[in-house]
């Protein structure tokens, strides 16, 4: 909520700028996008699930709103993911995980 704030003298009404969002003109803020994100790629929790339980609390988010939300989080986390790449290949050598991970979908 952003308060408005009036001049007695001259009547005029001031109120503060909305707050800067990860993705323009989109309503997702910050927090949002960064437990949507963690549950996908950290906890394995697909997008329609989410969907799902977001409903379960009143909250009508789409699956295809949330792809969008991933897919624009992405670009912003380009620069983020160059630079841990960079870090990663200056190391005497490259230790991977080749354990496979299930992906659950919407029909089983």
């Amino acid at each position: 909520m952003r308060p408005r704030m009036a001049c007695s003298c001259c009547e005029k009404i001031v109120q503060a700028p909305l707050p800067s969002r990860p993705i323009e003109r989109g309503r997702p803020g910050p927090g949002l996008l960064a437990h949507v994100l963690v549950s996908k790629y950290a906890d394995h929790l697909p997008l329609y699930r989410q969907s799902q339980i977001f409903e379960r609390d009143g909250i009508d988010i789409d699956r295809s709103t949330l792809a969008d939300w991933v897919g624009k989080s992405t670009a912003l986390l380009e620069p983020l993911a160059d630079a841990i790449g960079r870090h990663v290949l200056k190391g005497q050598s490259i230790f991977g995980d080749d354990t496979p991970v299930k992906l659950l979908t919407p029909s089983g």
